[in-house]
């Protein structure tokens, strides 16, 4: 038994649900789409499950948080989905996929054939057995990925109040899982290998801003040093942490966020792969002419650092699943995903914002001291990257536009001087056009420029006269 769909998105995150609200707003028939996922909901907000999900009081729970609120679009609940004729498979992963054949087996035998596929499979948490620590399946250890694992943290929780968690890592996944367990009333100290938090992208002085709110709030942290064993009691629940450099920490709780890998297992020896995912080209087309690939899984070429690379974040995810449906269905007026890197996080009372990269040397601005601050990045003589804490919508949106920008610096004193006000006053200039080519074919479309066309026309004809004239007085001669 089988089925047949024009799109099939394989995976149910942020992507797939993007995905298919911009197949829906390009007119996608009835029955063309299939979307499948083995979570058992249809798909969400992923970042909500670090943020929201984990509060204490008002705490997020779908329906509230189904895509794609998370950019203010429509809210996608599975009535949705149906009303729009979309064929939602849930709680199916696949088994197996053939793209010269352009079909997919499921894990319930059933075998879905496309005209094209769209990859939205995501990542999948690190485990600690994959560093040789084994106790992943202990009651009072989680990881947070999908839905599933967020349940399980809030239940956790409950059943500790106020005790001692050990967060294993200093990315994304601790650094905001460990504000809300605070927010949870629960004595949190982090443990990660590095010098200090968010090592992939802070500074040491940007980091250390972070490290000290954080203490005051009553984290402490370990640092320079990895988790090598636990200690369980009789009913195999952790109740320490042992430390390479030889400290233990008792605890009721751990979680762990040691970093993702994404999902290509399908796709291998098949699909070109590389960053560790499938590599597409600036319309997200894999290898495979029939196969594309968005999202955390997906390694694309960014224009503006002229390298590809592989983007760990929900913007990205978003956008790139807004492009490929244009590419899929009107290619020929759709150029290359041009995207600018976009990093962000709101812990506490805290917020902040990054784009593009964080190479060449770091500009500090603002008060490091108070609650606004930020950074440039300048590498080879333009403005690379950009970072701001506490901005408001429109100081955001100048770093964003300035980093796109990549204008050229010259005086890195003067660049530290203005801080700030240097990205607004670069953002509000007007954009220069580029000179335009123009046709003949252009100037008919033009009704301002006829009268120019007249006087033209005039000239021209009176020069070929001329020229005719002196032409032919000269041939006689010969």
């Amino acid at each position: 038994m089988g089925r047949a769909f024009v799109y099939v998105i394989l995976g149910g995150g942020v992507a797939a649900g993007y995905a298919a609200l911009e197949f829906v707003k390009k007119g996608v028939s009835h029955g063309e789409l299939c979307i499948i996922s083995d979570e058992p909901v249809a798909p969400y907000e992923r970042p909500a499950l670090s943020k929201g999900f984990l509060l204490p009081e008002a705490a997020a729970r779908l329906p509230s948080f189904h895509t794609c609120v998370g950019a203010n679009e429509e809210r996608l609940t599975p009535k949705w989905y149906k009303e729009n004729g979309i064929e939602v498979v849930l709680g199916t992963g696949v088994k197996s996929a053939d793209v010269k054949r352009k079909t997919l087996l499921t894990t319930t035998g059933e075998t879905i054939s496309y005209k094209f596929l769209i990859v939205a499979t995501g990542a999948r948490a690190l485990k600690l057995e994959e560093f040789g620590v084994s106790g992943s399946d202990a009651e009072n250890v989680c990881y947070l990925r999908d839905i599933a694992d967020a349940n399980r943290l809030v239940n956790v929780i409950q059943s500790c109040p106020e005790g001692n968690a050990v967060v294993i890592g200093g990315g994304y996944i601790g650094m905001e899982c460990a504000a809300s367990l605070v927010i949870n009333k629960i004595n949190v100290t982090m443990v990660f290998p590095e010098e200090h938090c968010m090592a992939r992208l802070f500074t040491t002085k940007i980091a250390n801003y972070y490290e000290e709110y954080y203490k005051s709030r009553g984290v402490n942290f370990v640092k320079g040093t990895v988790l090598s064993s636990f200690d369980f009691d009789s009913n195999g629940k952790v109740t320490a942490v042992n430390l390479r450099d030889g400290s233990t920490l008792s605890v009721d709780m751990v979680v762990v966020g040691i970093g993702i890998r994404p999902n290509t297992g399908l796709f291998e020896g098949q699909l070109t792969l590389e960053k560790g995912g499938i590599k597409v080209n600036g319309m997200l087309q894999s290898s495979n002419s029939s196969v594309y690939a968005i999202g955390d899984v997906a390694a694309f070429p960014v224009k503006a650092f002229g390298e590809t690379r592989r983007l760990e974040h929900v913007d990205s995810a978003r956008k790139s699943a807004k492009h490929v449906v244009a590419a899929i269905m009107e290619p020929d007026k759709t150029g290359e995903f041009d995207y600018i890197p976009f990093f962000y996080s709101r812990i506490f009372t805290l917020s902040w914002q990054f784009y593009g990269d964080n190479v060449g040397e770091v500009i500090y601005f603002g008060d490091m001291s108070g609650s606004a601050f930020g950074a440039y990045w300048v590498s080879k003589g333009h403005l690379v990257g950009a970072f701001l804490e506490g901005g408001n919508k429109e100081e955001y949106e100048a770093i964003a536009k300035v980093t796109r920008l990549r204008p050229a610096i010259e005086d890195l004193t003067e660049l530290e001087r203005q801080g700030l006000g240097y990205a607004v006053t670069v953002s509000q200039k007007p954009a220069v056009s580029p000179p335009v080519e123009v046709r003949a074919s252009d100037l008919l479309l033009e009704k301002p420029l006829y009268a120019w066309h007249a006087t033209a026309g005039v000239i021209i004809a009176a020069s070929i006269a001329a020229f005719a004239y002196f032409y032919g007085k000269k041939r006689r001669r010969w």
